[in-house]
């Protein structure tokens, strides 16, 4: 039974392919003809079956009535004429195909045919939104305009089994695309009303780490909303400063009176740069300079020597994530905009793709503070930042990121990374 209906399947897509063998209906896609028959498309979409038996569209459809009834409607009668009915229609005539692209009206028709169709762009192949000659095109921006063009003719057709392969496509493409497609792909599935497409992309965009006044410029108001409740209800915390006293609370319920006193001793010790001291409470007096969030304390606090000094002890972990968000000192750095502190760190083997609970990395954070300036030509409560110290440390970060991925790339060992692009 399979093979007969892969059989079946061939031999229509066949009629379709073979142009105007048999073909009674016509269509004209961007200068080019299409050759169809009405049988076909009629039998597949209720659209087709009422436009050629002379009923109107549903009123759900209403974009593609003819062009008499509506100056931007995707289907019209060319040659002057103007169609009142399904005769008029089967009489002769081209039909008018706006709004639509040629590669897009193909994908309908041949999934009315055949009931299948690929959803991938061509690979290697230059395309609007994608200049690389080697994308493979499977979540670049013309991968994800192809099915978002895709999945709105679809619905505009009625076809609802290509609906759900267009959204199924899309909720796998968004894992991996930038944040700009993300929330394009976020909007779409709003006004089309995909709920599973709108779950996937809203907790994405939610992961992203944009804050709000970022989201504002690309989303509705009421969007944005949507996306901080998310981010309220999964307690994903925004970039917030990274306190003492909140290092002290994280740390605090499992550890004695005793050892708040050894970071107290231990801080006041990175304070006056001598890490000497601290190198003996290590070996000394067993402080466990990770749980005394020590890197991150000298970061936000300390000279750079000190922070160098420190990690040269050999007893802290660069890449400790620590607090209610997770954050690296690394994290902190990029926070605090400060070049020699991201070099230092960098130095000692930072990972600058390390990712807080909800989901940030350093690079995302620097990018963040980047698209601020391009909109603003400030950060609110972080004028202090100067932008050639900002553009410093981009440059640090990205070229860390980009050496890491070559080597994991060269090693074999690379694994699956979560596109971390989100700001140009």
């Amino acid at each position: 039974m399979e093979e007969s209906l892969k059989s079946l399947s061939v031999d229509y897509l066949n009629l379709l392919i073979n142009g105007q063998a048999f073909s009674d209906v016509t269509f004209s896609v961007e200068g080019r003809l299409v050759h169809a028959h009405r049988c076909v498309l009629a039998a597949r979409s209720l659209f087709f079956r009422n436009l050629f038996c002379g009923a109107e569209p549903p009123s759900q459809n209403v974009p593609f009535l003819h062009h008499h009834q509506s100056q931007h409607s995707p289907l019209s009668l060319s040659g002057g004429s103007s169609p009142r009915s399904g005769a008029s229609l089967a009489t002769g005539g081209v039909i008018g195909v706006n709004s639509i692209s040629y590669e897009v009206f193909l994908i309908v028709l041949q999934f009315l045919y055949s009931s299948q169709v690929s959803l991938v762009p061509q690979k290697h192949e230059l395309r609007p939104g994608c200049s690389d000659r080697g994308c493979w095109h499977t979540h670049c921006t013309a991968a994800v305009d192809l099915a978002l063009d895709t999945l709105a003719a679809a619905r505009s057709f009625g076809v609802e089994q290509l609906m759900l392969l267009a959204q199924k496509q899309l909720v796998s493409i968004v894992e991996n695309a930038s944040i700009e497609d993300v929330m394009k792909v976020l909007i779409a599935s709003r006004k089309q009303d995909m709920h599973q497409l709108w779950t996937a992309c809203s907790h994405l965009v939610a992961k992203s780490g944009l804050p709000p006044e970022v989201l504002a410029k690309h989303l509705p108001i009421d969007v944005v909303a949507k996306i901080e409740e998310i981010r309220l209800k999964s307690s994903l915390a925004r970039f917030s400063s990274f306190a003492n006293h909140q290092a002290l609370e994280v740390a605090g319920p499992s550890i004695e009176l005793d050892d708040h006193h050894k970071i107290r001793r231990m801080r006041r010790a990175l304070d006056s740069s001598d890490v000497e001291l601290v190198k003996l409470m290590v070996m000394g007096e067993g402080l466990n300079l990770d749980d005394a969030l020590a890197l991150h304390y000298a970061v936000e606090n300390c000279s750079r020597e000190v922070v160098k000094a420190l990690l040269e002890l050999g007893a802290a972990d660069v890449n400790c994530s620590a607090g209610p968000t997770g954050k690296t000192p690394l994290h902190i750095a990029a926070e605090m905009v400060c070049p020699d502190m991201v070099a230092v760190l960098l130095d000692h083997h930072a990972d600058p793709s390390v990712r807080t609970v909800d989901g940030v990395t350093p690079l995302d954070i620097l990018r963040s503070l980047t698209s601020e300036f391009l909109f603003k030509g400030a950060v609110p409560g972080l004028s202090h930042i100067e932008p050639n110290k900002l553009r410093l440390c981009l440059e640090l970060v990205q070229s860390a990121a980009l050496v890491m991925s070559r080597e994991q790339a060269y090693s074999g060992g690379g694994g699956s990374h979560h596109h971390s692009d989100i700001y140009p």
